[in-house]
């Protein structure tokens, strides 16, 4: 079917765009770090911090997709895709880590300021910025698509917005000397990151257990199976998503007496669950009305 094709070309274009914005995010990485350590700055640590997470993040989604590539084999009938969701959900913990460490380090900071360097830690945070930026509009449209994608954009994303607080710090502590706005703004940049983080692990532990995908009514779901012409009841219906935008459906439905075959049925369930709801793989089991379904043959679609 054209949708696995489609499925494909999205992708590939999720792969050329994380290799795009890992080259930039790694080309800076160091320079942040080694300007960090240079100016003192906890702030720009900080910032750099998540540069360094942000880089890691697209490298694992990359290989997060090749893994994917996989085909399905008799161990993994399902193929490979599934990997993409536990590299989200280890970006996600990833975040959580960064964010709690530099909650840590601001609190130690303030009890204890240091001497900060703010004309280098300007500088060095404007680079990152837009850095930042470039990597955002690269991965903006593909963050919809992929829970893969949508951790690594919401690393840049938390970066960038490190790195405007990391200018404003720089210009407070040039204008006033208060050093103790830089451990401020790298909390703030910590607590920014932490609902977000949670959001994103959220959605993956509901791939991850299989949950209804974020998106899907399933009472829609089955008000619109219970429409179609010949189909009398449905039951056992499950909806669960192997990796984002592969959405999967398995239900047993009641042929209405004298609805005609049960491959036409199955044809009208099919297509209307495609086009209305986006769901490809399906798996039907049609009964007839007024028997038990156990007593009859599977028959799928």
């Amino acid at each position: 079917m054209s949708a696995g094709h489609n499925h494909a070309q999205v992708r590939a274009g999720h792969e050329r765009k994380l290799w795009i914005a890992l080259c930039l995010t790694s080309s800076f990485m160091i320079a942040e770090v080694i300007g960090a350590f240079v100016t003192g700055s906890l702030a720009l640590l900080s910032d750099a911090a998540h540069m360094m997470t942000d880089a890691l993040a697209l490298a694992i989604a990359l290989v997060a997709i090749q893994v994917a590539k996989r085909p399905a084999d008799r161990r993994r009938t399902f193929g490979y895709a599934r990997f993409e969701i536990l590299a989200a959900a280890f970006n996600a913990l990833l975040l959580f880590a960064v964010a709690f460490y530099i909650l840590y380090e601001a609190w130690q900071r303030l009890q204890a300021p240091a001497e900060i360097q703010s004309t280098g830690m300007l500088v060095i945070a404007l680079l990152g910025l837009i850095v930042n930026l470039i990597s955002m509009r690269l991965l903006s449209s593909a963050s919809d698509e992929s829970l893969n994608v949508k951790g690594a954009y919401l690393e840049v994303w938390s970066d960038m917005l490190g790195s405007v607080g990391v200018i404003i710090a720089a210009l407070v502590i040039m204008l006033t000397g208060w050093g103790w706005v830089d451990s401020v703004v790298a909390a703030a940049i910590g607590f920014w990151v932490l609902p977000r983080t949670w959001t994103l692990l959220k959605e993956s532990m509901n791939v991850l257990l299989q949950g209804v995908p974020h998106g899907v009514d399933i009472d829609q779901v089955e008000q619109g199976i219970r429409s179609v012409h010949g189909v009398e009841d449905v039951h056992d219906l499950h909806i669960w998503a192997l990796t984002s935008g592969k959405n999967v459906l398995s239900a047993h439905l009641v042929a209405a007496p004298a609805s005609g075959s049960e491959q036409q049925v199955l044809s009208l369930v099919t297509q209307l669950l495609h086009e209305q709801f986006g769901i490809s793989h399906v798996t039907l089991q049609v009964e007839s009305a007024g028997f038990h379904h156990d007593e009859h043959d599977d028959v799928h679609a």
